[in-house]
This record gives C-alpha cells, sequence and structure tokens, in this order.
C-alpha cells in the first residue's frame, strides 16, 4: 500500500469512528504503531485529525466549521428557538447539545431562572454571565471546528445528569431516524438522551430527506420535533405515525 493510500486509509477509520485507537489503527490497516504516529502527525499538521494520547480525533471536512454554519438558515433557526422556548418552564434543568440551533435557544433562554447543562462551548460564552442561569459546562474532547465536548470523559460525566428536557439539533433526518457527524458525536447524544426526560429536536426543514455519517436513533426516540414551515406534508404525516409531537415555528 502507499502512502498516501495508507494515510487515506486512516482518515476514513478517523471520520467513521470519531476517536480511534493507536493499537486499533495499526490493527486494522495492518502496519506498526511507529508507522501509525508518523501518519497521524502528517494528518494532524495539514488538519485532518488532532493526535491524543493514545490515539486520535478526527477534525477534518466531516464537521464544518462552526462560524460557516451559524448564518445558515438563520431566520428559521431563530423562530424554532423562540418557540423552543416557550415550552421551557422557569426553575427546570435542560440540556442543550451543541449546534447553531441549540445556540440560538440558548439565546432566547437569557434571563430566565434555569439549571442549563451542555457540552458546547459557544453556549457557554452566551450563558455565562447570566446571573439567573445555574451553568454546567460538561468536558471533554473539543472539537475545535464545533466548539463541542465529546468522548468517554463526556458521556461519563452525562451519566451522573437528569433533566427534564433535551434540546438536540442532528445532522440528517430520515425515514431510518436521525443522523449527525461521527459516531463520537452519536454517543454523546445517545447519553444526554438517556438523560432527559423529554427529547426535543431542532431542525430547519433542510435537514430532512438527507443522512450524515452516524446514524443517532429511530423517529420514535424522539417525542417532539419543532420545525420551521418549509417542512413537507409527507414528513408532517412521518412524524405524527412516528408517534412524535410536531411543532410548526412561525
Amino acid at each position: 500500500m502507499l502512502v498516501d493510500e495508507r494515510r487515506e486509509q486512516i482518515r476514513g477509520i478517523a471520520e467513521k469512528m470519531g476517536f480511534v485507537s493507536l493499537q486499533e489503527l495499526a490493527d486494522e490497516v495492518g502496519v506498526s504503531e511507529s508507522t501509525v504516529r508518523r501518519d497521524l502527525e502528517h494528518l494532524d499538521g495539514i488538519g485532518q485529525i488532532r493526535r491524543t494520547r493514545g490515539g486520535a480525533v478526527y477534525v477534518g471536512e466531516g464537521l464544518h466549521a462552526f462560524e460557516e454554519r451559524v448564518s445558515k438558515a438563520l431566520n428559521e433557526k431563530r423562530r424554532i428557538a423562540r418557540a423552543v422556548a416557550e415550552l421551557i418552564e422557569p426553575g427546570e434543568a435542560i440540556l442543550l447539545d451543541g449546534g447553531t440551533t441549540t445556540l440560538e435557544v440558548a439565546r432566547q433562554l437569557h434571563g430566565r431562572p434555569l439549571h442549563v447543562v451542555t457540552n458546547s462551548l459557544p453556549i457557554v460564552n452566551a450563558l455565562a454571565t447570566d446571573p439567573n442561569v445555574e451553568l454546567v459546562f460538561v468536558g471533554g474532547y473539543v472539537y475545535p471546528n464545533s466548539g463541542v465536548a465529546l468522548g468517554p470523559l463526556t458521556v461519563e460525566a452525562l451519566s451522573r445528569i437528569n433533566a427534564r428536557r433535551l434540546v438536540m439539533g442532528v445532522g440528517g433526518i430520515t425515514e431510518r431516524g436521525l443522523y449527525n457527524g461521527n459516531t463520537l458525536l452519536v454517543e454523546t447524544e445517545r447519553q444526554m438522551m438517556a438523560a432527559a426526560e423529554e427529547v426535543i429536536v431542532v431542525a430547519d426543514s433542510s435537514k430532512f430527506d438527507h443522512t450524515a455519517l452516524a446514524h443517532l436513533c429511530t423517529l420514535d426516540k424522539v417525542d417532539r420535533f419543532v420545525v420551521d414551515k418549509g417542512l413537507s406534508p409527507v414528513w408532517r404525516n412521518r412524524i405524527d405515525r412516528a408517534g412524535a409531537e410536531l411543532i410548526v415555528a412561525d
């Protein structure tokens, strides 16, 4: 195998898994750990992965830069955020997943007496100075392109959390269910879902009929979908059949 082919294979494994250990890469590719280390150094240097102790985290094109996504469908995201904020009562404990739509939700909650737990640095920045919000940041590996903490440390911390609601974004939604950018992200979101009494998915209509790399769950695992008015009648029926409540934000 040529060097470039091997490095592309390593990059692909890291993208699929989110986090991958040095030993796993060596076994999968069939080379020594020292060879894998040199390849990881190269991939780290060009910004495709980030070296960690004992392995690597994927940070390449699978997760678009957060700043590039903030302005996409911004009006729809703000309408969705206002609709979600109306559901949340004073004093609740809520989980906010990372993402541009959930960031808009956080901004709508500013000034309200709440307990907020999040793995998103942008959301922490939005709420950190609010004296009414008791804010908990759940740490872990922080993806530089999104500012979201993921991985085993994050999952462990979330296992000790109980929340009234989870508000989460997704990378895509099809008849098979919800998708997101990589397996590490999906693992973290599954723990968030387990920690919450109610799961609310926020998604503008462009997310429907599209997949992302990793499958998260089926549609029936969601209690509420909050979407914009561009959602098709077909999808409105699918959500109804899945037993979830649909809120269309005007």
